[in-house]
């Protein structure tokens, strides 16, 4: 496997039930074997992502002074401007070469959450920026949606399982800006090899390449979706849910040949939460006894904490 595989959403919308089925086979099995599909046919279409993307670098165009304003302290990063290097992959010390934006979770009236979301932070330079992304939010969360769906069949649980801890969750839409290199890193790269916390993280395609993906016999191959498909993979809660059935895999964003120093990364992915109290407990459906349970106890909440700590977003 030199690549990631490729899977169609429109054969787990079919009427048809093989259609549906070889769909949840499919990513099922990616899952299992490397963490990571692209998607075809999704909810995002070319124009909301075109426009997007037209915000976001709109955005990080605007000047540092400008940027540093919509840096909100005391939100670990949860919403708002997160500033150069400020991000590191746990266990690295060197900050990530990048800048990012968070937009987060607007809940339905009637959510009912036991934690209150932060407010995203509003732009004022820039009148769509705000409404585009929300936009684009929403229908990253639908798709999200759907793959849990097929995922809750896959594991042998109701195929609405994950729907009432995903609907008002946790969850991020993070643009990103990897700047020019301008002078030899000292041991840092745009993203540091990690696993993502989340459930799942649906990702559009980056304007450049650079993302790697660690295949089981320790070989890095490159993430490198068509156009109007989205990269989506396993995020470590997900593995911890499922008693490592399914796999987070180790990632990063290389730093380009020299040749390309000069080239900007622009990157948005949705990092797909839970609400907090979801527990996290390995499911029953994933423990038997060649695969005995590999985690404690724990919700959404509590191990995204220790994570933020980790990654250096909030002080213990």
């Amino acid at each position: 496997m030199n690549t990631i595989p490729c899977v169609n959403l429109s054969d787990f919308l079919s009427e048809d039930p093989a259609q549906k089925q070889k769909f949840v086979d499919e990513i099922g099995k990616a899952y299992e074997e490397i963490g990571f599909v692209s998607l075809k046919n999704h909810f995002l279409d070319d124009a909301l992502v075109d426009n997007l993307y037209t915000e976001v670098k709109a955005f990080f165009d605007l000047t540092e002074d400008v940027k540093q304003g919509y840096e909100i302290e005391g939100l670990g990063g949860q919403r708002g401007y997160i500033s150069f290097g400020k991000e590191h992959a746990k266990g690295k010390k060197e900050g990530d070469l990048k800048e990012f934006w968070h937009f987060g979770q607007e809940p339905d009236a009637n959510a009912n959450l036991i934690e209150e979301y932060p407010e995203n932070v509003q732009v004022k330079e820039l009148k769509d920026f705000n409404s585009t992304g929300m936009e684009a939010y929403k229908m990253l969360e639908k798709t999200g949606i759907y793959v849990l769906r097929a995922l809750s069949l896959y594991l042998g649980l109701d195929e609405f399982y994950f729907d009432k801890w995903a609907r008002n969750g946790n969850s991020i839409l993070r643009p990103i800006h990897y700047p020019p290199i301008t002078e030899e890193p000292k041991g840092a790269v745009r993203a540091g090899a990690h696993g993502d916390i989340n459930l799942i993280t649906l990702l559009m395609g980056a304007s450049a390449g650079g993302l790697q993906v660690l295949r089981n016999d320790g070989e890095w191959i490159d993430a490198i979706p068509n156009e109007d498909e989205l990269v989506i993979n396993v995020g470590d809660m997900l593995e911890r849910h499922t008693n490592n059935k399914l796999r987070s895999t180790i990632h990063r964003v290389v730093n380009p040949p020299k040749e390309q120093w000069d080239t900007p990364r622009y990157s948005i992915p949705f990092f797909m939460h839970p609400r907090s109290e979801m527990p996290l407990n390995c499911l029953e459906e994933c423990v038997d006894a060649d695969h005995p349970k590999a985690y404690p106890d724990i919700t959404a909440g509590d191990f995204l904490h220790q994570r933020l700590v980790e990654i250096g977003l909030i002080k213990k």
